[in-house]
């Protein structure tokens, strides 16, 4: 005889019920406001249209002079990355010795950070705040206005917004490692930047590659996202294939730009291993 083996009912199942139906009314009126339609992607115009497209990415472009322009393209947008990042990390660096109030020297002693020390750490919070809040595609259309077309906009684009970024992180990263060595090096009379390169850099050194790695990762798709507003590089190409309906240029370029992706992913990836 069979006995009754009707499973347990979830004691949280109210919770959950509730917390999906939260989801659901906060969700749909910001569906509703993006006017978010996705079936429009399967009417017969759609189709039609993106059949056709698709179709003109057949045989990718392969002539020597347009594949030595992607080359050069692909070069540009790698050097656009490198060096916006090159500049970030020469701002970022000096304004997170600023604001880590782990490095701080006026709490040595009271264990109070200092008015006017207080007063710098939020100004600089605030700058970088600025620097990150604004993306590097808007950094790079008012750049473009001031400096004209080409690369020097997106370098300076990904320099500022990515400091931003850098600074803070690089601050997060630093305020959660251990603190002994700091306070040790700082309570015998160490400078703030002697604090930072034998305390916190030899515990924080992986963590601190492993995300700038990453960023400079970031930096390369960015890259060719900025050279559709003039910035240069392979997306500047992207964009003149684009308006003159030449697929099978595209479609050579969307393969270079997931090789260079794939790329950085593999560098990234083999530098985080040597680091652990």
């Amino acid at each position: 005889m069979l006995k009754n083996t009707a499973l347990p009912r979830d004691p949280a199942w109210r919770g959950r019920l509730t917390g999906a139906a939260i989801v659901l009314l906060v969700l749909w009126p910001m569906l509703v406001q993006a006017e978010f339609k996705p079936w429009i992607l399967w009417d017969a115009q759609s189709l039609a249209a993106t059949w056709q497209f698709i179709a003109s990415f057949v045989p990718p472009g392969h002539s020597l002079e347009f594949l030595q322009l992607v080359a050069v393209s692909a070069w540009e947008t790698i050097a656009m990355a490198t060096a916006g990042m090159a500049l970030a990390m020469l701002g970022a660096i000096p304004l997170t010795l600023l604001v880590t109030e782990r490095l701080s020297i006026s709490r040595i002693g009271s264990g109070q950070v200092s008015p006017l020390a207080a007063s710098v750490r939020h100004a600089v919070r605030a700058v970088l705040v600025l620097l990150r809040s604004v993306p590097e595609l808007v950094w790079a259309l008012l750049l473009v206005r001031i400096v004209g077309l080409g690369p020097t906009a997106g370098v300076i684009a990904i320099a500022l917004t990515y400091c931003g970024m850098l600074g803070k992180v690089y601050a997060e990263i630093l305020e959660s490692s251990d603190a002994s060595a700091c306070n040790a090096l700082l309570h015998n009379g160490s400078g703030r930047l002697k604090a930072l390169l034998y305390g916190a850099l030899p515990e924080s050194a992986a963590e601190l590659v492993s995300y700038t790695i990453y960023r400079w990762e970031c930096a390369i798709r960015g890259s060719v996202v900025m050279g559709f507003v003039g910035a240069g590089g392979l997306g500047q190409r992207m964009d003149e294939s684009m308006k003159m309906m030449a697929g099978n240029e595209l479609a050579t370029m969307l393969m270079v730009f997931v090789l260079l992706v794939a790329g950085a992913d593999a560098v990234s990836a083999m530098l985080r291993r040597r680091l652990a």
